[in-house]
Order: C-alpha cells, then sequence, then structure tokens
C-alpha cells in the first residue's frame, strides 16, 4: 500500500505505474482517493478549529454567567453563546463521523492502488512477457519417454489420488512408502540448508486473522487463494510467509535486531480457482501441500541485496539436487499488488522439455509494513518503515515432480540425490514396484 503523502504528492506517477501494469481500471481511483483525501483534510481543519472555538466560546459563557448578578442583560447574552455551542457541537459530531467515514473510504481504495514497481521491472501485460536471465545446470533430454509423475510415483507404489478423491475430492492425495518419505526428505534438507545460510527456524501459526491476511496480500489474492473458517475470524495460510511477516504487525522492532531472517515450514491451503491443464493435474496445482519458506525484514536500502541474495539461495538448492534452473523475471502485469519486483525459479522438466515454476521470490518494499504497522525504531529514536521479502525455498509436490523427472533411470529407478542419502536412512536409489 502506498503512502497517502507520495500518493496526493505525485498522482501522475501513480497513474503511470498503474498503467504500466495494465490496470488501467483502477485510474479512476487515483483522483477519487485524491478529492476524498482533501474533503478529508478540510473536516480535520474545521474540526480542530471548532474545538478550539469550543473551548473560547465556554470562557466568554463562564464570564458572562459571573457578571449576570449584576447585569441580567449579561444571561441572555450567555444563553446566545450556548446555543452557538450547542451548534457548533452537532457541527463538530457531524465532522467526526465523517472523518470516520472518509478514513474507511480512503483506506478501502489504496488497498486496490499497486505498489510502485521497480525501473528494472520489465514492462508486459502478462507472464508471456516474463523474461528469462540466466540458467543454471545443463537441461537433459533422456533417450527414453519419460512418464507423467502421477504414473512415476505409482510405480513406486508412492501416490494415492483416488482414495484422497474420495475421502476429500479433487486436489489432493495421499502420498505413501518411499515417496512420502523422499517428500520428508526434501523438507528436511531444505531446513538445514536455511539453517545453515544463517536463517532462524519456526513453526508458525497455521491460521491467521482478517486483518493480518489484509496486511499481507492484495484484495484479488485473497478472494482467489483463501480458505476461511466459517463463523470465526480465521483463514487457512496460503503459504507461511503470511504468519511469518504476521508477527510483527503493530510492532516497534529495534534497529540493531535487522535483518530479521526467519525460515518456516508450514502447511498450506488454496482455493486454486479456475481450469488448468493436463501438466497441472496430479500434485502440480493442489488444494494442500507443505513448504518451507524464507522471509527477510530488513532496513530498506538493504532490500535489493537481501533479493538478490534469496533468489540465488534457491538456486543453490535445486542444483545441488542436481537439478537444472532458471531465473525468470517477472514482468509488471504479473506482479502482484504489492511487489516491487519479484522472480520465479523454474524447474526443468525432462518430460514436458521446458522448465516449470517451483520457487517465486519477491520483494514488496514497505507495503506489507504499512498495511500491518510495523515500524522500526532507529538509534537516534526515529521510526521508519522496513521492507519485507520471501521466498519459497521448496515446495515438495512440485520439487519431487523435478526430482522423479531428473533422477528417472531408464529401468523405471530413481537415484537419490547425495545430500538426500542422510535424510532417507542411507536409501540411494528407488526401485519399481510394479
Amino acid at each position: 500500500m502506498l503512502d497517502i503523502k507520495f500518493l496526493r504528492e505525485n498522482p501522475e506517477l501513480v497513474k503511470e505505474n498503474i498503467k504500466k501494469k495494465f490496470q488501467d481500471s483502477k485510474l479512476p481511483l487515483v483522483d477519487e482517493v485524491i478529492a476524498l483525501d482533501a474533503a478529508s483534510r478540510a473536516a480535520i481543519t474545521e474540526a480542530s478549529d471548532l474545538r478550539a472555538s469550543r473551548n473560547q466560546l465556554s470562557k466568554q459563557i463562564g464570564i458572562l454567567m459571573g457578571q449576570a448578578k449584576k447585569d441580567p442583560s449579561k444571561l441572555e447574552e450567555a444563553e446566545k453563546i450556548k446555543a452557538q455551542v450547542k451548534a457548533n457541537a452537532d457541527r463538530l459530531a457531524e465532522l467526526e463521523a465523517k472523518e470516520d467515514e472518509y478514513k474507511e473510504k480512503i483506506h478501502s481504495i489504496m488497498l486496490n492502488i499497486p505498489n510502485i514497481i521497480d525501473p528494472s521491472v520489465p514492462i508486459g501485460p502478462d507472464d508471456s512477457a516474463n523474461v528469462e536471465v540466466e540458467r543454471f545446470g545443463e537441461p537433459i533430454i533422456p533417450d527414453f519417454d519419460i512418464p507423467y509423475h502421477t504414473e512415476i510415483m505409482e510405480s513406486l507404489n508412492g501416490v494415492d489420488m483416488d482414495s484422497a478423491g474420495r475421502v476429500a475430492g479433487n486436489g489432493f492425495y495421499y502420498l505413501m512408502g518411499d515417496i512420502a518419505r523422499l517428500h520428508s526428505a526434501v523438507l528436511a534438507y531444505a531446513r538445514d540448508f536455511m539453517i545453515g545460510k544463517g536463517f532462524i527456524y519456526c513453526i508458525p501459526p497455521f491460521m491467521i486473522h482478517g486483518n493480518v491476511v489484509e496486511g499481507v496480500m492484495s484484495q484479488t489474492d485473497m478472494d482467489a487463494m483463501m480458505y476461511k473458517i466459517e463463523g470465526e475470524d480465521l483463514y487457512l495460510i496460503g503459504t507461511s510467509e503470511h504468519s511469518m511477516i504476521g508477527k510483527f504487525i503493530d510492532q516497534i522492532i529495534p534497529e540493531e535486531t535487522l535483518p530479521q531472517t526467519l525460515t518456516s515450514y508450514s502447511p498450506c491451503f488454496r482455493k486454486e480457482k479456475g481450469a488448468h491443464g493436463i501438466e497441472e493435474r496430479g500434485v502440480y496445482r493442489i488444494h494442500q501441500f507443505e513448504k518451507q519458506e524464507m522471509i527477510v525484514v530488513c532496513k530498506p536500502e538493504d532490500s535489493m541485496a537481501w533479493y538478490e541474495k534469496m533468489w540465488r539461495f534457491s538456486v543453490e538448492l535445486f542444483r545441488s539436487l542436481d537439478i537444472p534452473v532458471r531465473q525468470l523475471e517477472c514482468c509488471s502485469g504479473d506482479l502482484a499488488d504489492l511487489k516491487v519486483k519479484s522472480c520465479d525459479i523454474e524447474a526443468w522438466s525432462p518430460r514436458q522439455k521446458k522448465y516449470f515454476e517451483v520457487c517465486s521470490c519477491s520483494n514488496l518494499g514497505d507495503a506489507q509494513a504499512r498495511r500491518l504497522k510495523m515500524r522500526v525504531r532507529s538509534e537516534d529514536g526515529s521510526m521508519y518503515l522496513p521492507h519485507t521479502l520471501n521466498n519459497t525455498v521448496v515446495a515438495p509436490p512440485r520439487m519431487l515432480i523435478a526430482l522423479l523427472e531428473n533422477h528417472l533411470q531408464k529401468d523405471g529407478s530413481v537415484t537419490i540425490p547425495e545430500v538426500l542419502w542422510p535424510y532417507m536412512g542411507g536409501t540411494k536409489i528407488l526401485t519399481p514396484k510394479k
């Protein structure tokens, strides 16, 4: 969310940013919020004048009532001033109600005006305009056909989609045996990988209040993703970033504790609205999955350096698993409204002969901090808003797809990357059961 003062002083810049994000329908919101802001400030000024006048008139009434003992005509004058005080009080109550109304309307509109994107972000309407920046590892196309990922899992007795469908419906799964163990091994390795990078491990709440949801994501994303608990002010998290950033709501953070670097495990729950193609079935796009996440809260001047570090952590982790990846810079139209800059890390799929998204790294500037009222107290006592960043470490359903496809052998066996051997009890290869 933008600072209202910034919008007031730079309306054309805000409008140009909206155009760059191909959201022209939001252009009228800028003028609307400026008009409401002007009306709000006028109401505040008038209310302040009335309060000052009330104090002055009250003193006059006191003086006149004292003089009325000797001069009865003063009593009539005092009554006229009392009437004026009453009229002013009624007007003040009206203005105070309007102040609250303006404040609520301005806040609601500001939530829908996108954050200012970084100048380095490529301009484009949607993900088709995202830009490949760099590749890491050599993509390999084997000399044999690679089955769909659920077929590989089924050959290892590792997945049961039918039972999950009967129990919970589409978008759910049972992971079994070696595949379930591999899933847990990847999460445990990712946890230790991030701890090794100096991040503090955390298991956060898996449900959050509505004001936290509003603080960490846009209304559009919220409606498309979040499951609400009926009758409760609670939502199931779509990613642990939500509760991890929410940890700092209404907090004053001592500057000497920055950067805050946290890595968190959680299940994730998502509606995943809309129809998806064959490549997004199986365990690719689902309602429930588990994930290791990383978040950083830092000084504004450090956020771009952290952004660079964070996406490179993802590359390093995937390459340690012998999975080729590439970095894809997200264009303006593909950025969520709170994001300043974002990139995807995509893993190579030998079966599809293309890359697919496995991580998403984002710098949100001070947008989440402003919404959540997070502040930093500097050494001189002054306050400022920190910057927040997040990135996927691993989300095993998609990680499993990349791992299985890139390590599948011609005989149907799957080799386990060496870094996972300790987490698999020394198992180095998975052999088909059928």
